[in-house]
């Protein structure tokens, strides 16, 4: 059995969505993105989690990519969540 994984050296793929927003993705997934407020960008992570402000795009997006290169899946500092499925203790059929 092999499992397939990303190296974090994989570079931030950038669209712009919208005039004052721009969206990283890696490897298809969406890595966060950047807003412009109208005085300075700010950045968010994947989970919405605000990274800072900064006086540029550039700066901006150095920023979240250093940010996810820091980040592995063991210190992201989330626990597993199982689905509600597997949370619950197994039920005994009743005859």
């Amino acid at each position: 059995m092999s499992t397939t994984t990303f190296p974090p050296s994989d570079p931030l793929t950038w669209k712009q969505a919208d005039a004052d927003v721009h969206v990283a993705t890696r490897n298809g997934e969406f890595a966060g993105f950047v807003e412009f407020d109208g005085t300075a960008y700010l950045v968010r992570d994947n989970h919405g989690a605000e990274l800072g402000a900064f006086d540029s795009l550039d700066d901006a997006r150095s920023a979240l990519e250093r940010t996810q290169h820091a980040k592995t899946p063991l210190t992201q500092g989330r626990a597993l969540v199982l689905p509600r499925a597997f949370r619950r203790r197994p039920r005994r059929v009743r005859a």
